[in-house]
């Protein structure tokens, strides 16, 4: 009896200085993260500025469906979301798998070279592609010594190549990030799995397709999940690189956003919507790539 009640009071001390070192975390992420949150809620459904709020139900929510803007922006999101996600996940996942053979050399150094893009500033490799695709930058320099242009072509100024320059940026960027991801996710499968499918006369492709590709299964789907956040909330790309141009035809939601809170005239009530749509978007998004990637029973 002495004893349980011993290992009770242990229990109960373990407990205690546990709950003592989360209390300070958990009101530091409830304070600065869920509170926030639900005052931007109780905003979304408000318009007016400062003390001259006043409560309009849904109309900001209306409003945004409204929004040329807006839907301009939504569409940019979803747009960057089909083309450059895919083609940086595949590309990652093709570069790890190269990466990981044993018998290549100086894997270290081709790691560190792709995943350097990462390390660089948002704002620092915008200003890159702006100088690389300006119409007097190195991409057009080269097009026109190639003979494929007579002069410089504005690839900023026109939508649909504005929007390739972002994709482009992106996926320039991010490609080495997820790839440490799948690498990271390589290191746990033996290799000798690989040499018994060579054995069995698996060629290179049938082996990424049949093991690599269903082993990094899990893998996959937290990045897919990652990279439609990141996506559906990017915002340095655009302002920092097109400034949301040429006439909005690159703006992201994120950046426009930013624009009704800060540039226009104040909307908070208004910004809070869009924000609380690109929530429910991440959410709903996240939620049907678990049900069809994730296939445990």
């Amino acid at each position: 009896m002495v004893n349980s009640n011993k290992k009770r009071s242990v229990g109960q001390k373990q407990s205690m200085a546990g709950w003592a070192f989360l209390t300070p975390a958990v009101l530091l992420i409830g304070v600065m993260s869920f509170l926030p949150m639900i005052q931007a809620l109780f905003l979304s459904f408000q318009t007016g500025i400062g003390n001259k709020m006043k409560w309009t139900g849904v109309t900001n929510y209306i409003r945004m469906f409204k929004d040329p803007v807006f839907m301009q922006a939504l569409k940019n999101n979803f747009i960057y979301l089909v083309i450059q996600v895919p083609i940086m996940l595949i590309l990652a996942l093709i570069l790890a798998s190269l990466l990981n053979h044993k018998d290549l050399r100086f894997k270290g150094l081709f790691r560190t070279a792709i995943f350097l893009p990462c390390a660089t500033s948002l704002v620092s490799y915008a200003v890159i592609f702006r100088s690389l695709f300006a119409v007097d930058g190195l991409v057009n320099n080269i097009l026109i010594k190639l003979g494929f242009l007579n002069t410089g072509y504005n690839f900023l100024g026109h939508p649909d190549s504005a929007r390739i320059v972002i994709i482009l940026a992106l996926i320039w960027r991010w490609t080495g990030y997820n790839m440490v991801f799948y690498l990271s996710g390589l290191q746990n499968i033996e290799y000798s799995v690989y040499e018994a499918a060579k054995i069995d006369g698996a060629s290179p492709i049938q082996s990424f397709f049949r093991i690599t590709v269903p082993l990094l299964r899990p893998t996959i789907l937290l990045t897919a999940i990652m990279s439609t956040n990141g996506t559906l909330q990017l915002f340095d790309e655009s302002v920092n690189l097109t400034n949301g141009g040429p006439a909005n035809a690159t703006i992201t939601m994120s950046h426009y956003i930013y624009n009704v809170s800060f540039k226009y005239v104040p909307n908070f009530g208004y910004a809070a919507s869009m924000s609380y749509l690109i929530l429910f978007l991440v959410a709903f998004l996240a939620f049907v790539q678990l049900k069809v990637g994730d296939k445990r029973d």
